[in-house]
Formats: C-alpha cells, sequence, structure tokens
C-alpha cells in the first residue's frame, strides 16, 4: 500500500517539531512563528543576542528509492543570517547550512514550472561490491555539511 496521504502531509510538520524538541534540548533558545509564508519554520536567539531564521526540509523513508536525500522546488534568495536543516529519515543523516553555502551548492532550474527555484540532491545510489545491493550513500562533496547536533546554529 502507498503512502497515505495523512501520513505525508504530516511527515514534514512532525519532523520540524522533532528537529526543534532536539534544538531546545541542546539549550537554543527557540522561537516558532505562528504564520510560515516566508520559508521560516524557527527563528533561534543567539547567545550575543542576535537572530537566525531556519527552514526544516525533511524527506521520509517512503520517498522513491534514490531520492532519500533530494530537496527539490526551494525558493530562496541570498539571506543573511539564514540557515537550512535538510533531514534525511533513511539516510538517518542532517545537514546544516547557509543560504550562501545552499545557494553555491545547489542547482537551479533555468526553464519549465519551477525556473528559478532551486534544488540540492545530498545522496547518490551505487551498489554494494559485496552484497550486490544498490545502496544511498551521502555524495563526498556534501559530507561537509553533515551534523551530529546544532552547534552551527549556537
Amino acid at each position: 500500500m502507498g503512502i497515505s496521504f495523512r501520513h505525508s502531509a504530516g511527515f514534514g510538520k512532525r519532523m520540524e517539531y522533532n528537529l526543534i524538541g532536539k534544538m531546545l534540548m541542546e539549550g537554543l533558545d527557540v522561537y516558532v512563528p505562528l504564520v510560515d509564508d516566508h520559508g521560516v519554520d524557527c527563528v533561534i536567539k543567539k547567545n550575543d543576542g542576535s537572530f537566525i531564521e531556519v527552514q526544516i526540509k525533511a524527506r521520509s523513508n517512503e520517498v522513491t528509492d534514490g531520492d532519500a536525500a533530494l530537496f527539490a522546488a526551494i525558493t530562496h534568495k541570498l539571506t543573511p543570517n539564514f540557515f537550512f536543516v535538510f533531514y534525511s529519515e533513511r539516510l538517518d543523516t542532517m545537514w546544516i547550512l547557509s543560504s550562501e553555502e545552499f545557494l553555491n551548492e545547489c542547482v537551479t532550474n533555468k526553464n519549465g514550472k519551477n525556473k528559478g527555484k532551486h534544488s540540492i540532491w545530498f545522496n547518490g545510489n551505487r551498489v554494494d561490491k559485496e552484497t550486490g545491493i544498490k545502496k544511498e550513500y551521502c555524495k563526498t562533496q556534501f559530507e561537509k555539511y553533515i551534523c551530529k547536533d546544532f552547534s552551527r546554529l549556537h
């Protein structure tokens, strides 16, 4: 049976709250906007009194094989003090990128219905030589953005 609409529609919001909860457990001062119309899922007040905006993007176990860490059709312009938190459930991996890092690493659609929108594909797919099983992995150029905690946001 396919993914239920209830699961797919709610997955992103559940993961936002999951990751925000982990941020809070790390001692970050996190504020969640009542309205999400600017692509800001939370705001963090840093120890020096400055603020950063964070957009959280998550992919579930249920996505098509090979797309565990494909994040597409993202609208974004260079924004100071803005970070993306990307999470792949299947890879159990989190990447944190600043606005500038994201724009340097992403692909921007040149035409079509998503012209001007950005995509980033953190994973590749390769066959394990021993087992012969196809397996997703993080592409080497994105390993530097893998984070086990939220220290980049402190």
